[in-house]
């Protein structure tokens, strides 16, 4: 389990070192800004930020601070996390790193590659998923970002498309 989750750690850090690094910062806008552009590109509407959400998202990153370990926090909202250390990131990085795995989203049959995930794409386009609110925490155990966004109403249902 150890191996598995550095190797999805190393993933993500891989995929954000090839896509570069944005300036933007962890404000409300540019974690909607982020989401809704990628829900443009498939017609969806957009997200608006929620404060009962955001509380929700501050309180679970708060709770996951001293380890960030990524390990959902299973409450009642749909839920992307991302962790990353050696760089600064933010809100951008970490949607963008999440829309990355549309690239391995089929949705004629609606599932993912085989051997992939995309999960967290699915999420950020459900197009029932309208509210949001996310949080970044500094980890106190290395120093890296844990980033978590939350989705009302939650998205990834069995059986049905995100758009």
């Amino acid at each position: 389990m150890a191996i598995s989750k550095l190797a999805i750690c190393l993933a993500c850090i891989m995929a954000l070192a090839m896509a570069g690094h944005a300036a933007a910062q962890n404000s409300p806008d540019d974690y909607v800004n982020a989401h809704n552009s990628a829900r443009s590109q498939v017609g969806v509407g957009p997200v608006t930020w929620d404060d009962t959400v955001t509380a929700y998202a501050e309180n679970y990153a708060n709770q996951r601070a001293n380890d960030c370990q990524l390990i959902h926090s299973n409450g009642p909202y749909g839920e992307n996390l991302f962790w990353g250390s050696g760089a600064d990131y933010n809100a951008v990085d970490a949607v963008n790193l999440w829309v990355s795995e549309g690239q391995d989203y089929d949705y004629n049959s609606n599932t993912c590659a085989e051997g992939k995930v995309c999960g967290h794409y699915t999420q950020v386009v459900w197009s029932n998923s309208t509210n949001i609110g996310c949080a970044c925490v500094v980890c106190n155990n290395n120093g890296g970002i844990f980033i978590t966004c939350n989705y009302n109403p939650a998205g990834n249902i069995i059986g049905e498309r995100p758009y």
